[in-house]
């Protein structure tokens, strides 16, 4: 399945997307939100897993590319969390774009054609997103997209204990509150 929207696809990820992803997860601005930044192996079997994923279910954390120019700029899409989360089942919304692709919408853009997918396509009844609490940016993306957030934080298993990072935020949408 390759989405489109005005500006961007997104897509299946390709052989070539293995470099510009690592240099995205290797940036720590663009992971400050996260405990760490990935080393060139854990973001090659991260692409392995977001490929894996798609190709077993059809959809899921999709590569995203500028339709102008061609060029990777990260990755929007749905996801099953592998973590125990309090709010388990769910499927997740989630992004990362790289810093020159920040401020332009494309996240916003991207995520509510992947929204349009959980809901119409894929028939889920609610799309969840979390967040580190200080990830200010990927939070605004949420409150565009009209998720709603939830009173309660939670602390993320997978963050260790005392971790600046570990308390995190929930935002909900469900199906009959989305409007396309």
């Amino acid at each position: 399945m390759t989405l489109e929207t005005p500006r961007l696809w997104l897509r299946q990820w390709r052989e070539a997307d293995r470099v510009p992803f690592a240099a995205l997860n290797a940036d720590p601005e663009v992971m400050t939100c996260f405990p760490s930044t990935l080393t060139r192996a854990a973001s090659d079997a991260m692409l392995d897993r977001c490929r894996d994923a798609i190709a077993a279910r059809g959809w899921g954390l999709w590569a995203l590319e500028r339709k102008a120019g061609g060029d990777f700029i990260g990755f929007v899409g749905l996801s099953v969390p592998g973590a125990d989360l309090p709010f388990s089942p769910c499927v997740e919304i989630g992004w990362r774009l790289a810093r020159a692709a920040w401020g332009q919408g494309y996240a916003t853009e991207a995520a509510r054609e992947a929204l349009r997918v959980g809901f119409t396509l894929l028939g889920l009844d609610e799309i969840v997103s979390f967040t580190a609490i200080g990830n200010v940016r990927s939070r605004a993306v949420m409150v565009r997209l009209g998720m709603s957030g939830d009173p309660h934080t939670f602390e993320h298993p997978a963050i260790a204990p005392g971790h600046p990072l570990r308390e995190h935020c929930l935002y909900r949408l469900r199906r009959a509150d989305w409007h396309a």
